[in-house]
């Protein structure tokens, strides 16, 4: 009988399946991994002009749902999403001591597709003084990675090479930093480091796709790798392989937005 291979998103829910816990789901199931949800908000986009409302879960059922998991089930693997306050944080990092979580996968969600500004500064502050040590990896962007870093912006190579070696500091053990659409030109680049040693990868953009969601996406990838065993090299390949499929097969779903083919990627 094969493994079952267990993975946890602490994240909220994207109405319209692009992101969030839905793009982690459906992540987690294409690579073989049965995953688990702790919903932490609700958002819905408006359908005239496409505007996020957020809808918090009340924090005690956060802690049910926590318990459900840690108590009653266990994981290989976990990561985070969208924590939309700082004492949604401090929740988190109880969970992950009391339940000694392992291979914690910290997606630090701190701005929206589009929009290069902390969404909640608050708990931008928690996430990056509370979960980033317990971080076997982290996975920002390169605007959510210069907060961390307490950089000024992180731009070139050289800028998320500095900020890597930052937030390693900080306790992470490894982290990911994706350049994605944000730097100029025709090439984009994903960074691991593993406090150590830098394994950078350049590829060309790709055109005419949608990517909301991958980042979601990238990180529930790598979370999968890891609750299957896989090392954090390995990992970080798999996922590339993942979210390059599955932005390259991305559709349009309305006229605002698209999203990314999951099974596509088989």
């Amino acid at each position: 009988m094969a493994e079952n291979y267990k993975a946890l998103t602490i994240a909220g829910s994207d109405t319209s399946g692009g992101a969030g816990m839905e793009a982690d789901l459906k992540t987690f199931e294409e690579m073989g991994v049965y995953g688990m949800v702790v919903l932490t908000v609700i958002v819905a986009q408006n359908p005239k002009d496409w505007a996020h409302d957020i809808f918090p879960i009340e924090l005690d059922t956060v802690k049910r749902q926590l318990a459900t998991v840690g108590d009653g089930i266990g994981i290989n693997a976990m990561k985070t999403g969208m924590l939309s306050s700082a004492k949604l944080v401090d929740t988190v990092e109880e969970a992950i001591k009391k339940y000694n979580f392992k291979n914690v996968v910290i997606d630090p969600v701190m701005v929206c597709k589009g929009i290069d500004a902390i969404m909640v500064p608050e708990a931008a502050k928690a996430i990056k003084a509370k979960l980033i040590p317990f971080a076997d990896v982290v996975t920002p962007n390169t605007v959510e990675a210069a907060y961390i870093a307490d950089m000024e912006k992180v731009e070139t190579v050289e800028d998320i090479k500095e900020a890597c070696i930052k937030i390693n500091k900080l306790g992470a053990k490894n982290i990911i930093i994706k350049s994605g659409s944000r730097v100029e030109g025709d090439y984009m680049v994903d960074v691991l480091f593993d406090g150590k040693d830098f394994t950078i990868e350049r590829k060309l953009k790709q055109k005419n796709i949608y990517n909301s969601g991958a980042g979601c996406t990238f990180s529930a990838a790598i979370t999968a790798g890891l609750a299957k065993g896989l090392s954090v090299n390995e990992a970080f390949k798999a996922a590339q392989n993942f979210i390059d499929k599955a932005v390259a097969n991305s559709f349009k779903i309305n006229e605002f937005t698209g999203a990314l083919a999951h099974w596509k990627t088989r």
